[in-house]
């Protein structure tokens, strides 16, 4: 049995009684509440209903953290990402389903990834996923019949060292794993088509960031990858280029208005020859160690926001609120507000804020409890702003020296 709406078989029907059941809580603020949807997250999990259970509930608060039901709208990616990440959703398979396709030669990671945060990154993926999601939902409505997956054609003519650079093929890990844990079910199949001699070298890097569902769905096409594709997407459907009759309105055999084709970034978006940061607080923090700074909020609504730079290598950061008042606690006894995430602030400095929802003790966390090795020098900035203040909010620059509080360091 399949495991999908119609071909399940009797325990598989008790346990999608018994998962909807359980998760009656958080369903109205899923965005779909069907058959189809659960059967997702089950599948995802082997009809696991503790490790189903675990997994969406965990989704549903990557949702809220990432925003993502209005991502579409509210997020705008920086300008670098919008002309320079290749990429985007062009035509339907023969099954109706949206093709999304990546042009990985003239990708230039390095220059991105000097150009815009990583988070900025992981956002427009994010954003990427949830337009084709809603797309697949148009799709059910518009052919009486439920789409759930994409189509995904990796272009991989001109993949070479420079995709291979490590801090890019950490970032590319990270889209994988938030898309197996948050978008379960969501590749139907993958065409990898103009793989170089190179190509078995890059996927190594990246093959253990897939399961072993989404590794099967991988297709690795010869020389008629033409035909196959025409064989799985209507000619109409497919750009010239790759071998159908779809073209721009302009006669653009690479339909250039539906998929970007990137390029190599300008030095002039290179945002550490732009952007000179003077940091008031400088710490080393030791391999395998956190480093924590508190804050106390007397206010709601108080503007949390801090700068923060590292030397030679990335580093993790988050943002907790204490639970107990005069207790230091550790992370994992603490409510989380913004989850650790480890930031290439060695490339691109990260300047943020949030705004406190409430008054209590919150906890900045410089995390490099991941590195055996490697020692990391932080320099930062970080201030409070009350809300009083907010109307005359000016561009972080320096933090008030009488902001800055204790510190310790977690081993």
């Amino acid at each position: 049995m399949s495991g999908r709406v119609g071909d399940l078989n009797p325990r598989q029907k008790e346990i999608l009684i018994e998962f909807r059941e359980r998760i009656q809580d958080i369903l109205p603020h899923l965005p779909e509440q069907d058959d189809h949807y659960l059967l997702r997250w089950l599948r995802a999990r082997n009809f696991s209903i503790q490790k189903s259970e675990a997994m969406i509930r965990k989704h549903l608060e990557f949702r809220r953290q990432m925003k993502t039901d209005t991502i579409v709208e509210d997020f705008k990616p920086p300008e670098v990402i919008e002309k320079y990440v290749s990429g985007g959703m062009c035509g339907y398979d023969r099954e109706g389903s949206p093709i999304w396709y990546d042009v990985i030669g003239p990708l230039d990671p390095k220059g991105l990834l000097l150009s815009a945060t990583k988070q900025d990154f992981l956002k427009t993926k994010i954003r990427h996923t949830e337009m084709l999601r809603r797309e697949c939902k148009q799709q059910s409505q518009k052919l009486g019949k439920y789409i759930e997956s994409i189509t995904l054609i990796y272009d991989c003519e001109g993949l070479g060292l420079k995709h291979m650079w490590k801090p890019a093929i950490e970032t590319y890990g990270e889209v994988l794993t938030m898309f197996e844990d948050n978008y379960p079910e969501g590749l139907k199949r993958l065409y990898l088509i103009k793989a170089p001699a190179l190509f078995p070298m890059a996927y190594n890097l990246i093959k253990h960031f897939l399961c072993e569902e989404t590794r099967q769905k991988i297709l690795i096409l010869g020389s008629n990858w033409k035909d196959v594709l025409r064989k799985n997407i209507d000619p109409e459907q497919l750009p010239a280029v790759y071998g159908g009759s779809l073209t721009d309105p302009d006669g653009d055999p690479r339909c250039r208005t539906k998929i970007n084709y990137g390029g190599t970034v300008p030095k002039s978006y290179y945002i550490q020859n732009s952007v000179n940061v003077e940091y008031d607080n400088t710490v080393t923090i030791s391999r395998g160690s956190v480093f924590q700074l508190e804050y106390e909020v007397i206010t709601s609504s108080t503007l949390l926001r801090w700068q923060f730079a590292s030397d030679g290598a990335d580093i993790g950061f988050g943002v907790y609120k204490q639970t107990t008042k005069g207790k230091s606690q550790k992370e994992t006894e603490m409510q989380q507000v913004l989850p650790v995430q480890r930031y290439n602030a060695h490339l691109v400095p990260e300047d943020s804020c949030l705004t406190c929802a409430e008054p209590g003790v919150y906890v900045l966390c410089f995390d490099n409890s991941y590195s055996i090795l490697q020692s990391k020098k932080v320099s930062y900035n970080v201030e409070l702003v009350p809300p009083a203040d907010l109307q005359k909010l000016s561009p972080p620059s320096r933090s008030q020296g009488n902001l800055f509080p204790k510190s310790r360091l977690t081993l």
